[in-house]
């Protein structure tokens, strides 16, 4: 069996899976709020903070991926590549409602 191949975020990785389960039950304490049928405002609000706090993982992410995996690939000749590939996922990111 091979070892997995290390990303740009696998030093951080137990800090990355900890912040996912605080957005996660911020996720679940958003359902709770509807359930409870609280008020849309304060709903709202919650949903903001989950938004900004997923927006700096997916930063972090693409930091993570700039400084690791782009960095290899253009050592490898796949510099072009790589960043046509990252510029599409930052598209992707900014691509909302």
């Amino acid at each position: 069996m091979t070892a997995p191949t290390p990303r740009g975020y696998t030093a951080t990785k137990d800090q990355l899976q900890s912040r996912l389960r605080r957005i996660e039950g911020q996720v679940r304490g958003v359902e709770k709020m509807v359930d409870e049928d609280r008020y849309c405002i304060d709903i709202l609000t919650q949903i903001s903070a989950i938004q900004a706090a997923l927006d700096k993982v997916a930063l972090g992410l693409l930091d993570d991926h700039a400084r690791h995996c782009m960095h290899n690939g253009a050592q490898e000749g796949k510099a072009e590549e790589m960043t046509t590939e990252m510029m599409a996922a930052v598209g992707r990111l900014l691509r909302r409602g």
